[in-house]
């Protein structure tokens, strides 16, 4: 039988053109897991990723899409370089990879191309946003239309189909003045993105119960690793800690432009050096308490509760304040350790002006969202990390081939860049 020729360069349509991206993404270093002399020849890791990153920017939902669209297209498995002769791998060899293959070995191939973006410009990081996302597990729990025998959101119970997956919050605003909560079970993915470019510099992907404000903090220890110095990093007021803003003033030596958190009602008077309750009597001086070594305090608690001489006076509160009757009466604590928000300027038109750019990081999540982010198929803590960073890959690879090639306001293209090539 006669063997039909291949298609080659300039015969391939341009909508799998793959292989003039692929030219800008960098291999997997070294071998990313140890391989079995027994058995079958096995399939190069970096011909994997760069399947995975076609799936992404394809849009295809599952992985049984991906390896049927890879058998119904000779011509792409050609431009990915491999020999479409041999077959594409099967659904179970692309969950292998993303499963058993160490992130870290991927965030060498996202650190190098961000690398690149910076040494050719195209990511300045004159303006930084951080935020999260949700990343929903695949799991019944989630599904509101099936049956369970248990409490769906109870936190102590993991969920049979992915034991890593946590409890999570979303938090919606239909409208305003509207606040909607809703619970998931997976993951929550973290950004750290260029304002100007709109493109991810920085990304982690952890359990859903994880603190946004712990996550921040090696986030920003990244964008120091990586060489940058930003003039502000902006974000919700979910990033209002201390912690959070010590780190950008003294670590990064920019400026914080993060909205203050709703606070709570004062109800204490401070006249003439003196600090009065509700019900306008001087309340007593308990002590000082400092928190984790480095915010001090100085505490005053109810007169009436600490002075027999006033508890002679008055058989109760004068205003029967709440408190009095469910606690030991009303607590102030005055902080006397000076805080960074009172560096902050947040009644100026710069900081308002400064503090709407933080939506570049939504308009990158937008896109990323795209690559089907948000909903994984795959299973298991290692396996989302993977998932995610993957589409980080393909989104960074996409802005680089298309400042190479000569286009760059296409850098943020990436469901029309390839198809142009």
């Amino acid at each position: 039988m006669k063997q039909l020729p291949l298609l080659r360069g300039h015969h391939l349509p341009p909508l799998v053109r793959y292989g003039l991206l692929c030219e800008h993404l960098p291999a997997l270093p070294g071998t990313s897991r140890s391989r079995s002399s027994r058995g079958r020849k096995g399939y190069d890791d970096n011909w994997l990723l760069r399947a995975l990153v076609v799936r992404c920017l394809a849009t295809l939902p599952t992985l049984v899409a991906l390896v049927d669209t890879l058998n119904m297209n000779p011509s792409l498995v050609e431009s990915l370089g491999m020999n479409p002769l041999r077959g594409s791998p099967s659904v179970e060899r692309f969950s292998s990879f993303l499963r058993d293959t160490p992130n870290a070995i991927l965030q060498e191939v996202r650190l190098t191309l961000v690398h690149s973006l910076i040494q050719e410009g195209v990511i300045r990081a004159t303006g930084l946003a951080i935020d999260s996302c949700p990343v929903i597990a695949p799991v019944r729990e989630n599904n509101l239309k099936t049956h369970l025998l248990r409490a769906r959101f109870d936190k102590t119970q993991f969920p049979k189909g992915d034991r890593e997956a946590r409890l999570g919050v979303r938090i919606h605003y239909p409208g305003q003045k509207q606040r909607k909560v809703t619970y998931f079970w997976g993951y929550r993915h973290h950004t750290i993105s260029d304002v100007d470019s709109e493109l991810p510099v920085c990304e982690q992907t952890h359990p859903a119960n994880a603190s946004e404000v712990r996550v921040a903090i090696p986030l920003l220890a990244a964008v120091k690793a990586l060489g940058l110095a930003p003039g502000y990093v902006t974000g919700d007021s979910a990033y209002d800690a201390e912690a959070v803003l010590a780190v950008i003033v003294n670590e990064l030596q920019a400026q914080p432009v993060v909205p203050r958190r709703a606070q709570q009602v004062q109800e204490y008077t401070i006249r003439e050096g003196r600090v009065y309750c509700p019900a306008d009597l001087p309340m007593a001086h308990k002590g000082k308490m400092t928190v984790h070594t480095d915010y001090t305090y100085r505490q005053y608690v109810c007169p009436l509760r600490w002075r027999k001489s006033l508890q002679q006076k008055f058989l109760a509160c004068p205003v029967f304040h709440p408190k009095y009757f469910e606690q030991k009466g009303c607590n102030a604590l005055i902080r006397e350790t000076p805080s960074l928000r009172s560096h902050i300027p947040y009644a100026t038109k710069e900081f308002k002006n400064l503090c709407h750019k933080r939506t570049a990081v939504e308009r990158s999540y937008s896109r990323l969202l795209t690559l089907t982010l948000e909903h994984p198929t795959v299973r298991g803590l290692n396996a989302n990390r993977n998932h995610c960073t993957i589409a980080h890959i393909a989104t960074l690879l996409v802005a680089l081939a298309a400042f190479r090639h000569g286009e760059p306001d296409k850098i943020r293209a990436i469901r029309s860049f390839v198809p142009s090539l």
